[in-house]
C-alpha cells in the first residue's frame, strides 16, 4: 500500500510538471501553443511530429523521475526496495 501512494503521489505531481514544460517550451520556440490534437486537419504533419516527439520524450523521461524518486523514497522510509523491483545491473 505504501508504494502504491508514493508512486502515485510521485507520478501526479510529475504528469501536471511534464505538461506544463511541454507547453512552455513549445510556445517559446515556436510562439504558438502546442497542437492538442495533432490528429485534427488544420494541424501540419511538421507540428504533428514534432509535437509527438518532443511530448513523448518529455512523458518518458518524467515518468522516469517519478518512479525513481518514490523508489528512493520508499527504500528510505523502509530499508528495502520497493515490491517488484530488483537492484540494476551496471
Amino acid at each position: 500500500m505504501t508504494w502504491k501512494l508514493l508512486s502515485a503521489g510521485f507520478a501526479v505531481p510529475a504528469g501536471i510538471a511534464v505538461r506544463k514544460l511541454t507547453d512552455a517550451a513549445w510556445y517559446g520556440v515556436r510562439g504558438t501553443t502546442p497542437p492538442k490534437n495533432p490528429a485534427a486537419p488544420g494541424v501540419s504533419w511538421g507540428d504533428a511530429l514534432a509535437w509527438a516527439a518532443v511530448s513523448g520524450l518529455a512523458v518518458a523521461a518524467g515518468r522516469l523521475l517519478a518512479a525513481r524518486g518514490a523508489a528512493a523514497s520508499y527504500e528510505k522510509l523502509t530499508g528495502k526496495l520497493p515490491p517488484g523491483l530488483n537492484q540494476g545491473t551496471t
